[in-house]
């Protein structure tokens, strides 16, 4: 649900002299649309695609948060068949550095995106004018001018974007949120019920998402507007909510928005209250998604995430005000499978559901959602979040990959999130970080990125190594309790310790071969030399695992001396 003269003022932008043009963007190819979180943006850009996609050959929509944005802006190159890999060593006549790679790619995607065919790129929750990870301008990516068909929405939390054009969305007009807030059976109300209908939208700040979760609450649940406000307003927000888990911008946001964050906790109150299997799992679901990027996540994945979770440990607070449910959404019943849980979520308003992918159920959550999911569940979550993309890392889109990549190691100077364990290290990188950096390099050309990812599971492992290390010369100074310590399990595993070794020496070889492809020779063979000598040590001097190293030294070798 959108305002109409929202809407009118996003197809009609008025020009300078005060006419009005007959399309979107007809003097500027770039138009923002800035507004509060969750006052709706993304549904008024959303409703122009749907009402204006005849106008151009393909509809493309990608995530504008920081650290998304230019794996996204990449990911295009497969709308358009578009080869954007990095060179091999063998390719041109010279070896290309990693930044004229890294622009060549994003030279490829731009010439067909703002050539003559005409597509609309919507850059939704646009976070900053600069690219978080090499800093980039915005104009890098997306031109001052362009001649071509292509148009761009942009929708954003930032007050001015560049020099674009921007329309600030202002809240819903009374009689339009009374349409949104009367949910889907538009159930008319007494008098005394409206009122408290407008409540509703003076409490929620206007907000179209909270107003929107009113509707579906009203719509899902027999019970009038007036009850219904009666039960949010007493549910209590505990003071020990995971506050470290969110930023201090996030943190006054949910101070701010008090009665949207006890909207939100009816609910996941009202599902725990049936405890119904299929209720509780959408409870993990919701509170395990809040981890993952805000693309769109598998239904399949968010259930093996879920699983993850001790249930004994996810029992929420019982509510026990009196309701009546009803029994096509809450009696208790068996679930089928995840498809379920997944649509409990969506008629609860938490998630919706989205058809960018053909393969089974796929859900999207609000950045609020996300938010309360986080301040909820705190960080047994996101080691589910973890566990659910290393099981199933060949079938989650790389916005998830990258984001589980932060919540492990941090990047720059962000900490990591979550704490593994040697084991979980050590198969998180061989499955998820592993294959996600060899494939970012040399499918879309983040070279620097890529080789970044590489270094800092290094420096993971490094630690692992050195923690082995300290933990042998603190039993070795109290040889007594050798029994006892091994009793408790506190021996050093020999095997993980190998397999924690040798993972380091593939991950320095990669390192190598890929710095190859830029040039960096002698960096690469000092890092293939340490390989060697680890392999040597752990494995032979004729071990297979050796000779291929060796082998590779020789070819930076031979490539060095062709400079």
């Amino acid at each position: 649900m959108v305002g109409n003269n929202s809407l009118k003022r996003l197809k009609n932008k008025k020009t300078k002299s005060g006419s009005y043009n007959k399309s979107l963007c007809s003097s500027s190819s770039v138009i923002c649309i800035n507004g509060v979180s969750g006052i709706g943006k993304s549904e008024l850009a959303l409703e122009f695609a749907h009402r204006y996609y005849q106008r151009y050959k393909m509809v493309l929509w990608i995530g504008g948060e920081a650290r998304n944005l230019r794996q996204n802006i990449l990911n295009l190159s497969r709308n358009f068949g578009l080869d954007v890999g990095a060179d091999s060593e063998t390719e041109r006549g010279r070896i290309r550095s990693f930044e004229e790679q890294e622009i060549e790619a994003f030279k490829r995607i731009k010439r067909e995106l703002f050539g003559e065919t005409p597509y609309l790129l919507i850059i939704d929750n646009l976070e900053t004018e600069e690219e978080w990870w090499e800093g980039k301008d915005l104009y890098d990516l997306i031109p001052k001018s362009n001649t071509g068909g292509t148009h761009v929405i942009i929708t954003t939390r930032l007050s001015k974007v560049k020099n674009y054009d921007t329309i600030h969305l202002p809240p819903l007009p009374l009689s339009d949120a009374m349409t949104l807030i009367r949910g889907r059976k538009r159930i008319e109300y007494s008098i005394d019920e409206v009122n408290f209908l407008e409540k509703f939208y003076d409490k929620l700040g206007r907000l179209s998402f909270g107003l929107m979760m009113i509707g579906s609450l009203l719509s899902e649940l027999a019970m009038n507007p007036s009850a219904l406000f009666e039960s949010i307003n007493q549910v209590s927000l505990n003071d020990d909510s995971n506050s470290c888990c969110l930023s201090i911008a996030q943190e006054q946001w949910c101070k701010n928005n008090h009665f949207l964050m006890k909207t939100l906790l009816f609910c996941l109150e009202t599902l725990e209250k049936t405890k119904a299997k299929g209720n509780l799992l959408a409870i993990r679901m919701l509170l395990v998604g809040g981890w993952f990027s805000p693309a769109p996540i598998s239904a399949n994945l968010l259930v093996n995430a879920a699983k993850s979770v001790s249930a004994s440990e996810n029992h929420l607070k019982k509510w026990t005000s009196c309701m009546s449910l009803t029994s096509s959404c809450l009696s208790p019943q068996t679930w089928k499978d995840e498809e379920d849980s997944a649509s409990l979520l969506v008629k609860f308003g938490l998630a919706k559901k989205t058809n960018l992918h053909d393969d089974g159920c796929w859900l999207r959550f609000h950045s609020i959602t996300q938010t309360f999911a986080k301040r909820k569940g705190g960080l047994k979550y996101a080691k589910a979040a973890i566990q659910g993309v290393r099981k199933m890392s060949n079938h989650v889109i790389s916005d998830h990959l990258w984001e589980s990549a932060f919540l492990v190691f941090g990047f720059k100077s962000e900490p990591p999130v979550v704490e593994l364990k040697a084991t979980d290290m050590v198969l998180y990188i061989k499955r998820t970080a592993l294959p996600l950096a060899i494939q970012a390099f040399t499918t879309f050309s983040r070279c620097n990125s890529s080789l970044e990812l590489l270094k800092v599971c290094t420096n993971a492992l490094e630690e692992v190594e050195k923690s082995f290390v300290t933990q042998i010369q603190d039993w070795s100074h109290d040889s007594i309790c050798w029994k006892k310590r091994l009793q408790r399990r506190q021996k050093v595993d020999e095997y993980v310790w190998q397999d924690v070794t040798l993972l380091k020496a593939t991950l320095l070889e990669t390192r190598a071969k890929l710095l190859a492809r830029g040039g960096h020779l002698d960096s690469g063979k000092e890092l293939c030399r340490t390989c060697i000598s680890i392999r040597t040590v752990m494995l032979g001097h004729n071990h297979a695992q050796t000779l291929a190293a060796q082998e590779t030294l020789a070819r930076l070798v031979r490539m060095r001396s062709k400079i």
